[in-house]
């Protein structure tokens, strides 16, 4: 009888050289210099050949006064594990969060609300699309909601570094109070009207998206003053939240443009 294998344990975790929010990727940390410059407490990145994208974060780094330290592979690995790192990672301060109360109704005011969306890479791809195409917050309940994990950092290519946040414990409440604003309060849903009704996304908006599979909960559709859809061609009988959500917001500004004949 052959004797048990006996596998090596695995290398611990190193201990983390500074404080701060870990950010894995090269896309994603550069974003978080560009957004935070020497307020990025370290980098920590992999080998790397002089002209490579890693030597140009260095270099980026380095021109905002941001310590960097070279890491091997394995102990990134074992830092950032399950996360993938690309062979940089930053240590950034927190997040960006506001309350309900700070989101004020200005003519131009865009704000995304996502209802129960637990899909990192969806909800990373919506803050892409979000900061992109000009939200003020996103909006999203405590409980049943992606994490803001490097996972989700990750997905929105950086983008949450200039996002601002809001997390609430009600979002029907939510959503009433931003109405009570101002705000209409406009909902994706199948059984909506057609997204492009004439003056639907002029004025201050909220853009309510529901989560993957269910759509929105009963509960958010009541506290929506619009329920919009967007007419498919083929044989799909949905888009994916994170495309609907580009278009709706994509469409927010169309309409914008055109009513003050910019577009």
């Amino acid at each position: 009888m052959k004797p048990p294998y006996n596998r090596r344990p695995p290398a611990p975790a190193p201990e983390a050289p500074f404080e701060g929010r870990l950010v894995c990727g090269i896309q994603a940390v550069r974003e978080a210099i560009r957004a935070h410059g020497d307020r990025v407490h370290g980098l920590l990145l992999e080998g790397h050949d002089e002209g490579s994208p890693l030597d140009g974060l260095r270099r980026f780094a380095e021109a905002r006064q941001i310590p960097v330290q070279r890491w091997s592979r394995g102990e990134l690995d074992r830092l950032t594990n399950p996360q993938r790192h690309q062979g940089a990672v930053a240590f950034a301060p927190p997040l960006r969060f506001v309350n309900v109360d700070a989101i004020e109704a200005a003519s131009d005011a865009l704000v995304v609300a996502l209802d129960e969306l637990e899909d990192p890479q969806n909800f990373g791809a919506i803050v892409r699309s979000s900061v992109a195409l000009g939200a003020k917050a996103i909006v999203f309940p405590e409980h049943h909601a992606a994490p803001l994990t490097p996972s989700t950092f990750r997905a929105s290519a950086g983008a949450v570094e200039h996002a601002s946040f809001c997390k609430v414990g009600s979002l029907p409440r939510a959503l009433e109070e931003l109405h009570a604003k101002g705000f209409a309060v406009v909902g994706l849903d199948a059984n909506g009207k057609s997204y492009d009704t004439a003056g639907l996304f002029l004025g201050p908006t909220v853009v309510v998206v529901g989560a993957e599979g269910k759509g929105l909960r009963k509960s958010v559709r009541a506290a929506c003053t619009d329920l919009v859809t967007f007419p498919l061609l083929g044989p799909v009988e949905s888009l994916n939240a994170s495309v609907a959500a580009g278009i709706a917001l994509h469409e927010v500004q169309a309409q914008r443009r055109r009513a003050a004949g910019t577009s």
